[in-house]
């Protein structure tokens, strides 16, 4: 760091100290009391018709803890200036702010260097980066880029984009009635033509966990570059991309307690060395004539412009949290509530769930039979419990299951046992109504009251 002041932005927890640390590691209770943890996110205290907030749209995007406020705050309360440039003092303070969140998301990641990690805007410009970048210079005519049917819509259309302006092809890999991927259908789509593997770690629909790893191995047998969205992993299971041999792993940060508008592409560095600029612009640059321009190697090749330095700041402060925590107590947390949230649904007449893997997150997918999805969400919201209603942007991957549309679930580490008894008990209630197949024009506002 520059100067004292920037202290704040903790890269380093032993020298910071307790500040910065997610409450209940100041308690002491590092495996994770739930009750310290919810006292840290300021947008969980609150009633939403009335009701206390059951936030259980975290698939979508996750609140965020006080410290990353306060880190974003500070920083434009007295650092705020551009970065790589100026001779001033705040300059420098930013730099080292910017380039801390950078290191900060290689450790999460298990990189081997911060010059690994480029910033975005998040997954689905990390995507286009890539499908823009790596895409145009392995991809032609008669290839083929391999894809799951449980994936984001952000990794289906870039790379869809790119086949239709080359002459390539996707191919998506099934899945089975439980939502997993089929591996022999997987190996069996890896050929010569195909070039690049784009693969979710975790369904964002369905919650299931990819084997990744095994996919990985398979497709680099082969000499097939691999892009992995880890949009819907980071906030719930450990990464090491480096153990994984991902060529490429990307994700956004406020789907990990961070602000929206920034996320990272984790590149291997020979491999980000070889790729071509993207965008052009300031910052990227080491010469420019009007008859040639010199680029910079990566990241900064990839980083044109005036970069989200404020949103880098907050993410660097989101990651360290969650670093303090630890992956795998918030992993053993949440796989506790999905047991239970698992349970309860499954207990609920009417109710389908959609993705059953062995291996999940703390997602479920339902839809309740005569009922529409909207309404669902809209009288849950009535109680004050917020879900995801619609096709998630994951259209190919409800349709292999006959739904356009479900209810999602998805969880975080502060969520509690008594928001999912309270979602079961509204969705009971729900059951008992007459008219179940004209339900949602018939009940109104007030007609079911929440049990909690």
């Amino acid at each position: 760091m520059s100067d004292a002041s920037s202290s704040y932005y903790f890269l380093d927890e032993a020298r910071a100290g307790k500040a910065g640390l997610p409450s209940f590691v100041h308690e002491g209770t590092a495996t994770g009391d739930v009750r310290a943890a919810r006292a840290d996110f300021p947008a969980l205290h609150q009633r939403v018709n009335g009701h206390p907030l059951a936030w259980f749209d975290n698939g979508a995007t996750t609140q965020k803890p006080r410290v990353v406020l306060e880190a974003m705050t500070r920083f434009y309360e007295r650092d705020n200036s551009n970065v790589h440039r100026g001779a001033h003092t705040l300059a420098a303070r930013a730099t080292d702010a910017y380039e801390d969140a950078r290191a900060t998301v290689a450790r999460l990641l298990g990189a081997s260097s911060p010059q690994e990690i480029v910033f975005v805007r998040g997954t689905t410009e990390g995507v286009n980066l890539l499908a823009n970048t790596l895409g145009r210079s392995r991809v032609g005519a008669g290839d083929e880029i391999v894809l799951t049917t449980l994936e984001h819509h952000a990794n289906i259309v870039p790379w869809q984009l790119l086949a239709q302006s080359v002459g390539a092809r996707l191919r998506p890999v099934p899945v089975d009635d439980s939502g997993q991927v089929q591996l022999d259908a997987y190996a069996a789509l890896l050929t010569e033509r195909t070039k690049i593997v784009a693969l979710s770690h975790v369904s964002n629909a369905l919650g299931t966990v990819l084997p990744v790893d095994s996919m990985i191995a398979m497709a680099k047998a082969r000499g097939i570059s691999v892009v992995v969205d880890g949009a819907q992993a980071v906030a719930h299971l450990p990464v090491d991309v480096t153990a994984l041999g991902a060529d490429f792993y990307v994700f956004s940060g406020h789907k990990i307690f961070g602000p929206t508008g920034i996320g990272a592409v984790y590149g291997r560095r020979d491999l980000l060395a070889e790729l071509p600029p993207w965008q052009g612009g300031g910052s990227m640059i080491r010469d420019v004539t009007f008859e040639h321009t010199t680029f910079s190697g990566p990241p900064a090749r990839f980083e044109a412009g005036t970069p989200s330095i404020g949103d880098a700041v907050g993410l660097g402060a989101a990651l360290r949290y969650v670093l303090a925590l630890g992956l795998p107590a918030i992993a053993a947390r949440e796989d506790r509530l999905a047991r239970l949230l698992t349970d309860v649904l499954s207990d609920i007449p009417r109710v389908r769930l959609i993705g059953t893997a062995a291996h999940k997150v703390a997602v479920a997918s339902f839809v309740v039979e005569g009922m529409r999805t909207d309404d669902i969400g809209r009288v849950l919201d009535e109680h004050g419990i917020a879900v995801r209603s619609g096709h998630h942007c994951a259209q190919p991957a409800l349709r292999r299951f006959g739904v356009e549309s479900s209810v999602r679930a998805s969880l975080a580490f502060y969520n509690t046992e008594d928001e999912i008894h309270r979602l079961g008990a509204v969705l009971r209630r729900m059951m008992r109504t007459d008219d179940v197949k004209h339900w949602g024009a018939t009940v109104k506002k007030g007609d079911l009251s929440s049990s909690a």
